[in-house]
């Protein structure tokens, strides 16, 4: 299309001095064996009056706004992303300088991993496009290798492809889209653009994403679950459909349909000359167009309702009023609830005076907002009224406020209970056209029991004791039977009454719905001490993975231990808690289905279903950091898993790995460094300090590093068919590390993890600083989710004298079970 002519993308790149100067024109594709620097003294270097630089490698067309490619930086320029830009060109292809409009960045590869002064790029003679920074740590790669890369080419669409010798496509920028689109880029399903945290910070960390689905497009803000904030559908909905940017619109189309007439979802301002659309980090859709300078054309996603009903416009919890933000207020009473997080930027939003929590749910109260609406509204409970909404808020802890939409003077609405809120708007009735009722979930002080009611408990104790002691002997041993089977009934009855106020679980399953949902438990997937899993399917065709518990003491701590950590927790990384039975002797929970089952079963040679390369092992490493940083770091308690290891970590269906297993959790309160408890885990997985009796994170820490360790090796901690000194993966590691033959751990079996081994040793360093025998010294799992994504630097000076536990040789120790499970595909039971 000849509208791709006009839009150029700038790819900052600084390249070697001799490749370019020979071409008098423009220079739009490269050879293999090419490499580029990122240097001052480069050719097609071009400093911007907004403090940006950047130094083109490839640059596709003369005179105009065009695209181009290669190094970018802005402000002090000691970051630089590798991207695709339009500048503006002469008539011989030299970037100018403009009066006005700056470089305007469409695509990046690396802006969650932004490189310094020096770094190179090289299409290798394998055919990989690589950065690396300059100290030679790797940054991006297409991971192209060996697939028959022929050449580098930055199309007139502002596409860049990798192409074999048929100028067939290897690989292209358009399938991996940051937050920007140009006209001829598509979005199939499963495709995003993710906005940055904000306008100078890239990182791919933003609240907002916008998405192609099935049947249309969809933008929303980053929540469990996700909450949309715009939407619309085509009018057929298909798996091959796809929305295209074209000259005037954002359109559907679809392979069963007429190509030459798709169905248009948003119209857009036709282009002039050059143009593309951004999603900002306040959550717009804007579309820029050059026309003597970029200008904002379009405003895509402010519909009807305007401002007021994007998500973050006045922060959480802040309420919007024609473009004036505040805090909620009662009317009721004094009592001041929400404050102004920085009262001179009112946008900011407002934070909870007293911090909402689940330690007692009858501290739990609302604050009443009337004609107050939401920017989204999922219902979760239809045809209600409001005293049920409430009600229904109050018994899940994970619901921060009960919202209410009813017609006008209708006392009978929908209802829904969102897990997150952001901000809200005042309800302007002329143009929504319908009652709204915000009731937000505030902690209230108890009330002192009062004298009287403490002392109402003791004539009761008293005339209970009296009349037992007053039966004859043959009352007294039916009275104390009684009593017993009383006393077992009631705990029973407590436990399924105090469950119902765990927080997070939305769903109580009966046994019988249970038992026909898991077909009469008869697809096991996994066995442990207490009990089993098994596969199941819900009636709405959720697949389920049902974990029973046999048994009594323990097995009851384990069941509570894994209802009430991650019954009031959501975290992408953590396996999700659906449901669950408490009903007379049993205890089931009902997680939801993990189909590529646990760690274990990928990981260890001869055991795997197939090798994993080492883009997936280091996402998967990357995972269990996060849901870690989340339990140490996120949550109202620390929470300590205490059993990390390979078997409770699962992995999806894209290999995102989930943890699992919260049966031997711990939760201490924030303000407690140590706690003492009985030890428990996995041997070859378990701190040193356990020995002392007092932990800390840090044990879980150190799990994460023996984890590590057997992810880029493809072996065991403990291998007893190796020679003595292989036996132990810790004194290997140890002699490797003193030897600085560190490659020799790596995973044999796999020529993906040899190819990348750089980056592997440095994850092997990152391990080690896990693995420190004095825990003071180990970092936090956030520290090491920012080592992994290359922003922090692993502590220099690592000591590699580990300590292996030898568990045999601790004297009355009872540890959890840790009998292997078959290949679970859920938290296996403990």
């Amino acid at each position: 299309m000849a509208l791709y002519k006009i839009f150029p993308y700038f790819f900052i790149l600084c390249c070697s001095f001799h490749l370019i100067t020979s071409q008098p024109f423009d220079y739009p594709t490269a050879d293999l064996s090419t490499t580029w620097v990122n240097s001052v003294s480069a050719n097609h270097s071009v400093d911007f009056t907004d403090n940006s630089t950047v130094r083109a490698i490839l640059l596709r067309g003369t005179f105009g706004p065009k695209y181009a490619c290669g190094f970018y930086c802005n402000g002090n320029c000691e970051s630089y992303l590798f991207a695709i830009f339009i500048v503006q060109t002469n008539s011989i292809s030299l970037i100018i300088q403009p009066a006005i409009g700056f470089p305007q960045v469409v695509w990046s590869a690396n802006r969650n991993n932004p490189v310094k002064i020096n770094s190179t790029l090289q299409l290798t003679a394998e055919g990989d496009l690589v950065l690396r920074d300059a100290d030679g740590t790797l940054a991006w790669s297409t991971n192209t290798a060996r697939k028959s890369v022929a050449g580098l080419n930055l199309t007139d669409e502002g596409n860049l492809v990798l192409f074999d010798s048929k100028n067939a496509t290897v690989w292209q920028s358009f399938d991996h889209p940051t937050n920007s689109l140009v006209p001829g880029q598509k979005l199939v399903p499963g495709m995003n653009l993710t906005a940055s945290v904000s306008t100078t910070n890239w990182t791919e960390g933003g609240l907002f994403s916008f998405s192609a689905t099935d049947d249309g497009l969809v933008a929303f803000v980053e929540s469990n679950p996700p909450q949309t904030y715009w939407s619309v559908d085509g009018l057929n909905a298909s798996s091959s459909n796809h929305v295209m940017y074209l000259n005037g619109s954002l359109a559907l189309f679809s392979n069963s349909s007429d190509s030459n007439n798709p169905q248009i979802l948003v119209s857009i301002t036709p282009v002039v000359l050059a143009q593309y659309m951004k999603l900002e980090s306040d959550g717009h859709l804007k579309v820029y167009e050059w026309r003597s300078g970029w200008n904002e054309v379009d405003d895509l996603l402010t519909g009807f309702y305007g401002e007021c009903y994007y998500p973050m416009v006045c922060g959480r919890y802040g309420i919007c009023s024609r473009g004036q933000c505040s805090c909620p207020k009662s009317n009721s009473n004094s009592t001041t609830y929400f404050r102004q997080i920085d009262d001179r930027q009112g946008n900011l939003g407002c934070s909870e005076v007293t911090r909402l929590t689940c330690n007692d749910l009858n501290n739990h109260n609302f604050l009443e907002l009337k004609d107050v609406d939401y920017f989204t509204f999922t219902t979760d409970v239809r045809n209600t009224d409001i005293n049920t909404c409430k009600d229904a808020c109050l018994r899940n802890c994970s619901c921060k406020a009960a919202l209410f939409r009813s017609a006008l003077d209708s006392s009978t609405g929908d209802c829904y209970l969102p897990s997150e809120i952001f901000s809200l708007a005042n309800n302007e009735k002329d143009r929504t056209r319908y009652d709204s009722h915000a009731f937000i979930k505030v902690q209230v002080e108890p009330e002192p029991e009062t004298v009287a009611a403490a002392e109402g408990k003791k004539p009761i104790n008293g005339a209970i004791l009296g009349s037992v002691i007053g039966l004859a002997i043959l009352g007294i041993i039916i009275g104390i039977a009684v009593f017993i089977f009383w006393k077992k009934r009631k705990a029973n009855e407590d436990e399924e009454n105090y469950l119902d106020h765990v927080p997070g679980m939305p769903t109580r399953f009966s046994y019988d719905n249970l038992k026909a949902a898991t077909d009469n438990f008869t697809k096991k997937l996994g066995q442990g001490g207490f009990g089993s899993v098994f596969e199941g399917c819900l009636e709405d065709g959720t697949k389920i993975a049902v974990k029973c518990l046999d048994g009594i003491g323990q097995v009851k701590k384990s069941f509570l231990a894994e209802v009430e950590t991650i019954g009031s927790i959501h975290h992408v990384n953590l396996v999700q808690l659906i449901g669950f039975c408490a009903e007379k002797s049993h205890r089931l929970l009902v997680f939801e289905f993990m189909s590529n089952g646990s760690l274990e079963k990928w990981i260890y040679h001869g055991k795997q279903e197939q090798s994993l390369d080492w883009n997936c092992r280091r996402k998967i490493i990357q995972d269990i950091a996060k849901g870690l940083a989340y339990l140490h770091e996120e949550c109202r308690q620390k929470i300590l898993h205490l059993d990390i290891k390979p078997p409770n970590i699962l992995l999806d269906e894209k290999h995102n790995a989930k943890l699992a297993d919260f049966g031997l959790s711990k939760l201490i309160d924030r303000n407690q460094s140590q706690v003492v408890t009985t030890m428990r885990g996995t041997p070859g997985y378990l701190a040193p300090e356990w020995l002392s009796g007092a932990i800390t994170e840090k044990v879980d820490v150190y799990s994460f590093g023996i984890v590590v360790l057997e992810i880029l090796s493809g072996r065991r901690h403990f291998e007893a068919s190796e020679s003595e000194d292989q036996q132990v993966m810790l004194n290997l590691f140890r002699k490797k590390a003193e030897e600085g033959q560190l490659v020799d751990l790596i995973d044999k079996h796999s020529e993906d993890m040899q190819f990348y081994k750089e980056e592997v040793i440095k994850t092997m360093q990152i391990a080690a600083w896990c693995l420190q025998s004095d825990y003071t010294k180990r970092p936090s799992m956030s520290m090491v989710v920012k080592a992994m994504e290359g922003v922090l630097d692993v502590e220099k000076d690592l000591d590699y004298s580990f300590k292996p536990q030898n568990v045999n040789g601790i004297p009355n120790i009872n540890f959890a079970d840790s009998t292997p499970l078959l290949p679970s595909l859920l938290s296996g039971p403990r």
